[in-house]
């Protein structure tokens, strides 16, 4: 199977091409098998390649193939060509499997949707250029796919492209992430301009060589590849564009956020992980951004009413965990909450959808409430979600993927009591917003009538993520449980291991302990104020200082109003004055001049005989005057 590692990519795109020509000829039916089945035939292809990567004998650590040269130029000849090693693997089964679900569950969704096709192109473009970005071997090809799932996200945010909104989400989702996009091509080239070449594995191998540890060079190009992840994964201060890319389709927000642009980041750390262990101080910056976001965007979920902008904050704080976890060395840690946090917050969006849609696209959650009965199988899935996202000890896959980043961020050898309370705190706000969330969506008086009921494939792709929510988690166990690492052993041969301080490991009981006694309490805490006692919440919201740090949090800490007064507004003022420049007026008098010559000349030929006649005399009187006088 490693020499058909190409068809991975090949379906998918496939699909794109026959729905974009000859998508408005095909019937639904058609177009959902094409768009939806191509997606799993990657997914079959994936799944086939990982059990022969698994199961081979002598476990080989990757697999190469190369498909073509791209270009040659001076020497310069990047080739396109595919790297799969454990990594990139289990991003690949994510991707293809989680996004299978999610084109599933797209069929019926948007099935009264009068761009059907063009929706399903859309999406297997955007599944097909993330994959790209994760199995391309040199950073070239990594940068196409990169680009590539910026422009689908503009293309699925935008997709309701009649409302203006929509559309001005769509450009801003774009222009913001260019800003990192750009700090990272600098990096490109600087890296290119160091080793003569941008094949990760050579760059890995060459670097450690070169640079030492703390070299400035080293630093400038982490710092810069930094830039180009925060955009892609909006981590601080490149967030603002995320809650606003909820103006796309439901299933566009679950693939955004579970399997495709948000995650790329991450990945691009992770990958280029030498590079950051060779300046320390980039990685301690990826660790500080991380914590900052998971407590930042996790305030501004807590204030938030409208369902899916909860989840969105909510994406942001996780991909904060993964940060925090990055930074710290905790490669394969942050690997593992990629992969949980993939299962269940596409539960939750897929989830979010069904709700939204079931009563006419209301997105509001205090104008829901009363659904658990009315709709049980998607209350009780995203119920699982949620306490996935919560960390509930012990049952949810949430509670080990998140337990490790929160142990490591103190026991590890980078770790500090500072990066544990924010991850700490960190869990204790998830818990709260996440289960107001539930407790207002679910439970109480119902606000809104229900106009339309999922069907099986809508509601399968919930069980399933549910199922994954839950078990997920089992492949990777505490030291003090089970020592079960099936998941860090996986990625040993591409990731190194986090160090433990010395002396520590006899704390990691108490420190579940707490992260437990955390996530409950703040289940609890959402209990009291959203079903208990709403009246506390009223009372309090009618406090001044609440009500303006609401309004601060639910604004976003400010960072649009703070990136308008110091960045759009300048612009537009500065352009609007570039309109009437001098080089502007001077082509404005050439048109106007031109303009006026041609009305003069066309006096000339307005077939009026007079006017000929006078015409023929002034000039035969003109030619006889200038003869008399010359």
């Amino acid at each position: 199977m490693a020499h058909y590692l190409w068809l991975i990519l090949a379906f998918p795109f496939a699909g794109a091409i026959v729905l974009l020509l000859a998508g408005p000829r095909l019937s639904r039916a058609v177009a959902a098998v094409i768009g939806a089945g191509s997606i799993g035939l990657s997914a079959v292809a994936a799944i086939a390649v990982a059990l022969e990567f698994s199961t081979a004998r002598p476990n080989p650590t990757f697999y190469h193939q190369v498909l073509w040269n791209w270009f040659d130029v001076a020497g310069f000849s990047p080739s396109i060509a595919l790297h799969l090693d454990a990594l990139s693997l289990v991003f690949v089964l994510v991707i293809t499997f989680v996004g299978f679900l999610i084109h599933l569950y797209s069929t019926e969704f948007m099935a009264d949707d009068e761009d059907f096709s063009r929706f399903f192109a859309c999406m297997n473009l955007f599944v097909g250029a993330m994959l790209v970005l994760v199995l391309a071997d040199n950073l070239l090809l990594l940068y196409l796919g990169w680009e590539g799932v910026g422009l689908c996200s503009n293309l699925l945010i935008g997709f309701w492209y009649k409302n203006p909104a929509n559309g001005y989400a769509a450009r801003k989702a774009f222009i913001v992430t260019r800003v990192g996009d750009t700090a990272m091509m600098i990096g490109l080239f600087m890296l290119f301009q160091q080793f003569g070449t941008l094949h990760i594995q050579q760059i890995a191998e060459q670097a450690a060589q070169v640079w030492p540890v703390g070299s400035p060079v080293a630093l400038t190009v982490a710092l810069l590849l930094l830039g180009g992840a925060v955009g892609k994964s909006a981590q601080l201060p490149l967030q603002t564009w995320l809650p606003d890319a909820m103006a796309g389709p439901s299933p566009v927000s679950a693939l955004i956020h579970a399997a495709t642009m948000v995650t790329a980041g991450v990945y691009l750390i992770t990958r280029m992980h030498v590079v950051f262990e060779l300046a320390p101080v980039a990685q301690a910056t990826v660790a500080v951004i991380g914590a900052l976001t998971l407590l930042i965007a996790g305030c501004s979920a807590l204030t938030q009413n409208d369902l899916k902008r909860v989840l969105a904050y909510s994406t942001i704080s996780q991909i904060g965990y993964m940060f925090l976890a990055l930074g710290l060395g905790a490669w394969s840690a942050g690997i593992f909450h990629f992969m949980i946090h993939a299962f269940f917050k596409a539960l939750l969006f897929l989830g979010a959808g069904v709700v939204i849609q079931a009563l006419h696209h209301e997105h509001d959650m205090t104008r829901m409430g009363g659904l658990r009965h009315k709709m049980p199988v998607v209350f009780w899935t995203f119920l699982i979600g949620s306490a996935s996202l919560a960390a509930l000890p012990l049952v949810t896959a949430g509670f080990y993927s998140k337990d490790q980043i929160l142990w490591l961020s103190f026991a590890g050898e980078r770790g500090s009591l500072g990066l544990y309370a924010a991850a700490l705190v960190g869990a204790f706000i998830t818990s709260v917003y996440t289960f107001r969330m539930v407790f207002i969506t679910f439970f109480g008086e119902s606000k809104t009538p229900i106009v339309h009921y999922p069907g099986s494939r809508m509601t399968l792709p919930l069980v399933v993520l549910a199922v994954l929510s839950l078990v997920g988690g089992f492949i990777e166990l505490p030291h003090n449980l089970a020592q079960f690492t099936l998941f860090s052993n996986f990625l040993r041969p591409v990731l190194p291991d986090v160090v433990v301080k010395p002396n520590y490991d006899e704390l990691e009981w108490i420190m579940q302990l707490v992260a437990a006694a955390v996530s409950l309490s703040g289940i609890y805490v959402a209990y009291v104020f959203y079903l208990k006692s709403p009246a506390l919440v009223q009372s309090l919201e009618r406090s001044g200082p609440a009500m303006a740090l609401h309004r601060f949090w639910h604004a976003g800490w400010g960072f649009d109003a703070l990136y308008d007064a110091l960045l759009v507004r300048p612009y537009v003022f500065l352009a609007n004055l570039n309109r009437r420049d001098v080089i502007d007026r001077f082509y404005t008098l050439l048109t106007d001049l031109a303009q006026s010559l041609h009305g003069l000349l066309a006096q000339t030929q307005n077939g009026v005989l007079r006017n000929y006649l006078t015409g023929i005399a002034l000039g035969a009187a003109a030619i006889l005057t200038l003869s008399i006088l010359l």
